[in-house]
């Protein structure tokens, strides 16, 4: 007889075994390291910052932006699989318990999150001088438990309509809701804090009496979510080992895969630099992650006073970057044609290797523009020269040792 307990609990044991499996991989890699120093470093100045912090500046905003941003987000994890639209679908009346047991794996798994964002954002709080103290702020953190916990289930109620505009329409409300709620009630204006409270309930009821006249789950939305989000923990996995479940998305791109090989010569032998270039601009997500990195960075070394620890931060995502591109080597492993390429067998790497390093090339001079724009010529300079030492050396001294 099925019991749907027995079968969660099933599930929960292969879902948490597969996430073991790559996670002693992310964890036992220099990037932990990498990103404690870049933890350390941003607390610092942090700290330095709210020791100038000035009473008119939007504390309550920023915080209630988070915790509404935070709150609004919450997909629920329901541990399907692609086989179980056939071979689940005729015990649907006896899932329930066993999608009210994800709904509660899913606060669980996403209350790091919010307990992560409180800690750091305690300190403004408090110098922002926003509330009565500790038990104000435990208050606050107690309504974002509860707001979450509504999310969850409005977002899995959400998951039984088919119409995307309707799903979009009614993700824009909430998080409009959430934002607003928290950021009233953090300005101690609390009476149009609960009138947007009751709003927000009003929507959760409407969510409920829309999803009640539904026939049933939407089988292929459910999976295709999970799957989505399987996917995403993949891609990073496969930065540290081959992840064989791992499905790239391809994009299309035409103008930058122009930009990126025009300069490539028609031969033979540089098969690989135009594999490469196409695989950085359409392939998984090399395109966006290099992008994202280098803002992020430019904006830490804008704001960071200190120039020898904004070379800290520009070397550390110059290293970042590298190192997360890394995985471009692997990245057609599973394409048997490749091995029948008519080129020399050392193509590929010093493909790669080229494309690695003109990249570090472009951003350590992308970085080192960041000092201009803060009018400081030496630190122009020591960037530059610092960033394409590093860069070049990354990839010529530590790359060649990964590519197995």
């Amino acid at each position: 007889m099925f019991n749907a307990e027995t079968f969660f609990k099933q599930r929960l044991t292969e879902h948490m075994k597969e996430m073991n499996r790559y996670l002693r991989y992310i964890f036992n890699q220099h990037l932990m390291i990498a990103m404690l120093f870049l933890i350390s470093g941003l607390a610092y100045y942090y700290q330095q910052w709210l020791e100038g912090l000035t009473p008119d500046f939007p504390a309550a905003l920023l915080i209630g932006t988070v915790f509404g941003l935070l709150a609004s987000y919450s997909p629920v994890r329901t541990l399907l699989k692609e086989a179980d639209m056939i071979f689940m679908l005729p015990l649907e009346p006896k899932l329930h318990r066993y999608f009210k047991l994800t709904i509660g794996y899913s606060f669980f798994t996403q209350l790091y999150l919010l307990i992560l964002a409180a800690a750091a954002l305690a300190p403004l709080f408090f110098a922002a001088d926003l509330g009565e103290g500790f038990a104000s702020y435990l208050l606050v953190f107690v309504v974002l438990l509860v707001f979450k916990l509504w999310n969850l289930h409005m977002n899995w109620w959400m998951l039984k309509i088919r119409n995307v505009n309707i799903r979009r329409i009614e993700q824009t409300l909430r998080l409009v809701l959430n934002v607003g709620s928290f950021w009233l009630f953090l300005r101690g204006n609390l009476i149009a804090a609960a009138v947007l409270t009751v709003l927000f309930v009003v929507l959760l009821f409407v969510d409920y009496t829309i999803t009640r006249k539904q026939g049933g789950l939407a089988w292929d939305l459910l999976i295709e979510k999970d799957q989505a989000r399987m996917q995403a923990f993949y891609r990073i996995a496969n930065q540290f080992a081959d992840v064989p479940h791992l499905k790239t998305k391809v994009h299309k791109r035409q103008s930058l895969v122009n930009l990126f090989t025009s300069r490539v010569p028609f031969e033979q032998k540089h098969t690989y630099d135009y594999l490469f270039r196409i695989t950085f601009v359409r392939g998984g997500d090399y395109f966006g992650l290099f992008l994202r990195l280098t803002i992020l960075a430019g904006v830490i070394i804008y704001f960071i006073p200190n120039l020898w620890v904004q070379m800290a931060f520009a070397l550390l995502f110059l290293y970042l970057t590298g190192f997360q591109l890394i995985g471009m080597w692997k990245h057609h492993r599973t394409i048997a044609w490749m091995d029948l390429y008519p080129v020399a067998g050392d193509t590929r790497k010093r493909a790669l290797l080229s494309l690695l390093q003109q990249l570090a090339i472009i951003q350590a001079v992308l970085l080192s523009f960041v000092f201009l724009l803060r009018i400081d010529v030496v630190g122009f300079a020591l960037a530059l020269v610092a960033g394409l030492a590093f860069g070049i050396g990354f990839v010529r001294m530590y790359v060649p040792k990964r590519l197995k």
